[in-house]
């Protein structure tokens, strides 16, 4: 089982119901081949850098999950199939990128905030 991240621009467009229930069906695919949702984390609604699909706007989403190597691709494959779906991502976690996740959702400070703190000192 590997560590990953994924994030997901779903269009605009959506309402709060039919996001959540995209959440959800990413979410429970994970679940489905064994792997284990870590971390969810709904950003709502953006701008984008750049427009696409004539959309200057997306709804962002973030998930960290662990699964199996070879479920990237089925995930892939459901993601491209989606309408919904702007972009996405799908990042391979480093035991030092885990390790920072945690601390930051446990609200231990991290980088900028734990110079800020020596500064202040």
């Amino acid at each position: 089982m590997n560590n990953y991240e994924l994030m997901v621009i779903f269009t605009p467009v959506l309402s709060d119901e039919e996001f959540k229930a995209a959440q959800k069906k990413y979410a429970s695919l994970v679940t489905s081949v064994k792997g284990e949702v870590i971390h969810e984390n709904a950003w709502g609604l953006k701008s984008l850098a750049y427009p696409i699909q004539k959309k200057t706007t997306g709804l962002y989403w973030v998930l960290e999950f662990t699964a199996p190597s070879d479920f990237n691709e089925k995930m892939k494959i459901q993601l491209l199939r989606d309408e919904s779906v702007l972009r996405h991502l799908v990042t391979k976690l480093d035991k030092y990128a885990v390790e920072y996740n945690a601390k930051k959702k446990s609200g231990a400070p991290t980088g900028k905030e734990r110079i800020a703190k020596a500064v202040e000192a």
